[in-house]
């Protein structure tokens, strides 16, 4: 078990009646709980949280008028994870997987990954199946791309970031995707907090089907499993957006700061957090 303290803070100018949801809040789930959170916003508004999706990613929702808004959100959050030995962990025949587990095979916006079929064999299909092959992926991915801040956009896919062989965290995330879905392996996106990475910033990582679960990797290689606190799962980042809004506002100011605390333990072989 494991505790990661959160904080987030952002600042906008708001310059016209605008409609916000913001996706900041750290996921309940069966082996994540939060226990303890704050939300303030400056000036106070009537604001909502919402079930979004499954109903474990939650929306903060509400109107703002023009002038200056600032979110501050703070949680502790509990990581109990249901701890496997990673050589116990198998992928799963497709005619095995669960109906709503079928759509993370799919190619998606920002992971192309029809596109990498023959790539994905050449470089892992005579792996042993299972956790080691999906970590070998993620491993792949960390040695051969640059964590460069600045040298994508969000209209940047896996085929653009494999071009230059460079991005950040979501991008990591994308490329490990399609090639596991290349591989016949169920892969989505989580939107999250990850303690370690740096520049500090909200973290994109992902996870892999195996046996009857969902296991966390991060491709990055800067935070450790269990110091990666969920936020919201998707088939790619275009359904994660941590700020949506309606309106007109501009971000002035954005600063994520995450700490683990309390006893971490030894890092298990493999963690699910779903």
């Amino acid at each position: 078990m494991s505790t990661v303290d959160v904080h987030s803070t952002m600042r906008y100018e708001v310059h016209e009646p605008t409609s916000f949801a913001f996706s900041v809040t750290a996921a309940r789930t069966d082996h994540q709980f939060v226990t303890a959170e704050e939300i303030v916003i400056t000036p106070d508004v009537a604001a909502s949280n919402v079930p979004f999706g499954s109903g474990t990613h939650q929306l903060l929702r509400f109107d703002a008028e023009p002038g200056e808004l600032e979110i501050t959100y703070r949680a502790s959050v509990s990581l109990e994870g249901d701890d496997a030995r990673a050589t116990d962990l198998d992928e799963v025949d497709f005619g095995q997987i669960p109906g709503p587990v079928l759509p993370y095979l799919n190619p998606s916006r920002y992971c192309e990954s029809d596109l990498f079929i023959d790539l994905a064999s050449r470089l892992f299909g005579d792996l042993d199946r299972g956790h080691g092959r999906v970590q070998a992926v993620a491993d792949w991915v960390e040695d051969n791309l640059v964590y460069e801040p600045g040298v994508t956009d969000g209209s940047s896919g896996t085929s653009d970031v494999l071009q230059q062989r460079a991005g950040v965290c979501r991008d990591f995330a994308h490329v490990s995707i399609s090639l596991c879905r290349a591989l016949g392996i169920p892969a989505r996106y989580v939107s999250g907090y990850g303690v370690g990475v740096e520049p500090q910033d909200f973290h994109g990582f992902f996870e892999a089907y195996l046996g009857d679960d969902w296991y966390l990797f991060d491709p990055t290689g800067m935070s450790p499993i269990n110091g990666l606190a969920r936020i919201g799962f998707g088939r790619d980042a275009a359904d994660t957006p941590f700020a949506t809004f309606v309106g007109e506002a501009e971000l002035l100011d954005k600063t994520v700061s995450v700490e683990l605390d309390g006893d971490a333990g030894d890092e298990p072989d493999a963690t699910s957090t779903a």
